[in-house]
């Protein structure tokens, strides 16, 4: 281990800690006493066994009830252009937004992008959207005329 220069701080790891707050879990995972992880008794050849499910290529199952989500039509603002609206999402990030905004895109065949947390999909697509949705996993409720 080498000495850091004065008023640094090393960053390798070793010395500078008086203790190891994890060192007494390591004995523990052997005894049982702690729950496996995402991974323990699986073998390495467990991707290319063709009874697992990570080697079917199919996800995991959404959760059944990840919220309500108001799917709504309106005109609002857009120069009398219709747009559907999903709006309420709780507990999900952009990126999921995105990826859901396209699965809509593409099923609705037209454009639709993602403005302070809402989806917007051009035109009355309420139906298509709110089935994307139950897909999902949300519970989407049609509002809006």
């Amino acid at each position: 281990m080498s000495r850091p220069e004065k008023g640094k701080i090393a960053t390798d790891g070793g010395g500078g800690l008086a203790q190891n707050p994890f060192a007494g879990l390591a004995g523990l995972g052997a005894l049982g006493a702690l729950p496996p992880g995402p991974g323990a008794g699986r073998a390495l050849g467990a991707a290319t066994n063709p009874t697992s499910g990570a080697a079917t290529g199919k996800a995991a199952p959404p959760e059944k009830n990840r919220g309500r989500v108001d799917v709504l039509r309106t005109t609002a603002g857009r120069g009398g252009k219709t747009v559907t609206v999903a709006r309420g999402f709780v507990g999900i990030g952009a990126p999921e937004k995105e990826a859901l905004c396209k699965k809509m895109r593409s099923a609705a065949g037209c454009g639709g992008t993602v403005k302070d947390g809402e989806i917007e999909i051009q035109g009355d697509q309420r139906e298509g959207v709110a089935k994307i949705l139950r897909e999902a996993g949300f519970r989407p409720v049609l509002a809006g005329g």
